[in-house]
């Protein structure tokens, strides 16, 4: 009756690439800010 549950892992090794991408493009947008600071700056 009880059937295993692969779903749950799924959900875990999906979660897990959801923070990773997430982690990735806010490094992304975190470099982005850097540069347009830094070439406010050096413009100055």
């Amino acid at each position: 009756m009880n059937a295993p549950l692969p779903p749950n892992h799924d959900a875990a090794r999906r979660r897990k690439a959801v923070v990773r991408t997430a982690l990735v493009v806010g490094g992304i947008a975190v470099a982005i800010y850097i540069a347009f600071i830094l070439s406010g700056v050096l413009n100055a």
